[in-house]
Formats: structure tokens, sequence, C-alpha cells
């Protein structure tokens, strides 16, 4: 029996040139079924089209943090947020943040849990560093994943920064950013290879995926949009580095070298 392949994206953040060419190379491999890890909006400059595109081609899709932020009815606490929320659509923020905070699936005899950033919210933030104590942690229920049982490979996404570690409670896989990746420019997405009707014993697998894009084409959109925060963003995606550091590591745009 051939084996069911998922695709795992996550934190596209607007960045509609980075996403069609993931969801290109998803499609390239015959990939049909697709989860999103959530942050869909926020940071890059066409929100709108990248939830409309979410919309069309993910079966799944859960809530990140900047689902809540942008998409949550109540005022924005700054310029540039409320910059992206007028960009969406007039019915995507609420379709935005009704979406599910985690999901379950299985593969191989195994649950698989998927979340934007953590068992606890979309706001608690996991690095890869993290301590046994957290480690554990990601695997166990709880009131925000839901009363589900624990989880034996849990994968999520927030932190821009793909990884995969394995423990006596189970595989932890953070997949990565499509569209704002922080530990280089190119995009990463995640596929899982798997027997749904199977035991422990049939195969399964997890595959990290980079994809190179075009990533000027992305700069002029945003610039062309006239977004707030342009020159951070410009940064990040040309360099991978987070806007945080951008000062103290001397990092600045090439029109703020020139003017």
């Amino acid at each position: 029996m051939p084996l069911t392949r998922l695709a795992l994206v996550s934190d596209v953040h607007g960045n509609l040139t980075a996403y069609e060419a993931v969801l290109a190379d998803i499609a390239a491999r015959g990939i049909t079924r697709v989860l999103n890890l959530g942050d869909v909006v926020g940071k890059g400059p066409r929100g709108s089209a990248c939830t409309a595109l979410t919309q069309q081609r993910c079966e799944v899709t859960v809530r990140g943090n900047w689902e809540v932020v942008i998409a949550k009815d109540a005022p924005p606490v700054h310029a540039a947020q409320a910059w992206w929320r007028s960009e969406l659509s007039a019915a995507q923020p609420e379709w935005l943040f009704a979406l599910p905070g985690s999901h379950d699936l299985h593969l191989s005899g195994r649950r698989i849990r998927i979340m934007h950033a953590s068992p606890v919210d979309e706001f608690t933030r996991v690095h890869a560093d993290l301590d046994a104590e957290q480690f554990a942690g990601m695997f166990a229920p709880t009131p925000f994943t839901g009363d589900r049982g624990p989880a034996d490979v849990v994968a999520y996404g927030d932190i821009h920064d793909p990884f995969l570690r394995s423990g006596t409670e189970g595989t932890l896989v953070n997949v990565g950013s499509v569209g704002n990746q922080l530990d280089d420019p190119v995009p990463s997405y995640v596929i899982l290879e798997g027997d749904p009707d199977g035991d422990r014993t049939a195969p399964f697998g997890i595959q990290f995926m980079r994809v190179p894009y075009d990533v000027e084409a992305e700069i002029a959109a945003a610039r062309a949009a006239g977004m707030p925060e342009v020159e951070a963003y410009e940064i990040e995606l040309r360099t991978g580095v987070y806007r945080g550091v951008h000062a103290e590591r001397g990092l600045v745009t090439s029109r703020a070298v020139t003017t």
C-alpha cells in the first residue's frame, strides 16, 4: 500500500512570493495534502492573498500568534498592526481568529500533533535549546490542545528556525518558516510520510525541504505596497537575521546606505 505524504508549512507572514514557490515545490512532488501551522499574516505585505491561498490549498490551518494580534476584534496596538489588518478582506479576520489552536492526526501508529508555538498557547515561545522539562511538556495534553492523550510527534513553527530532536517522550520537529526564515534566508517546510492505517511497525519518515525564491521580487512588492517596517523586513529576507539584532550587527538596507 502506498504511503501517505503530508506537507507541513508555517510562518508564511504575508510573503506571497515565497509561499507560491513552496506550494509549487510541494505540488511538483505529487503531494496534495498541506497543513499550515499558523502565522499566515503579519510582517509581510500580502497577508490577504496568503490567507486566500491558505484557504484554497491547506486542509488544516492552526492559529498563530499573529492571527491573534492582527485578526482579533480589538483595536490594534500600533500603526503597523493596523496596516496589516487593513490589508485583509472584510471576512478574513474572522476566519483567521476562529482557527483551532492545535490539530491531531495519525500516521504509522503515531499521534502527530501540530500547533503554532507550544501546548500552552500561541505566544509561549520554545527555542531549540529547550531543557528536559520543556521537551517533555511539548508532548503532554493541555487545556489548549484538548484532552486527546499525549502526542508521539509534535510539529510546530513560531521560531523560524527548523530542527528535529528525539527523546523517550517523542519526536519534536520545528518546520521553520516559509516567509521569514531566520536560520538562513531560504524557506523551509517538512514532509511527513507514513501509513494512516498502520501501526508503529509501518514506515514513517520526516524530511526537511528548502525552496529558493525571488527575494528581490518580494521586497519590491513590500515597498510598492507602502508597508510599514519594510526596512527590517528587507534585511530579514536577504540575511535571515532577526530584526531585533540588526542594529547591533550594523545591518542596514541598501536604500538606507545611499540616502
